[in-house]
């Protein structure tokens, strides 16, 4: 199964406070921080939700 290489390029300060639960639930805490998630629709709705604060790379 692919993959998703999710980092956060952008503060969550300022945002709303499902956007910052979200990253949370994701396991990302600081800028540059990389995860790897299964390419999950519950993940791909997660990431459609912060897209502005996030990169997605698809890896295998």
């Amino acid at each position: 199964m692919a993959k998703l290489k999710v980092t956060q390029i952008k503060s969550e300060i300022g945002g709303k406070q499902y956007q910052r639960d979200t990253l949370r639930s994701l396991g990302l805490k600081r800028i540059g921080q990389t995860v790897i998630k299964e390419d999950r629709p519950e993940f791909r709705g997660m990431v459609k939700t912060v897209a502005h604060l996030v990169t997605v790379e698809e890896v295998d």
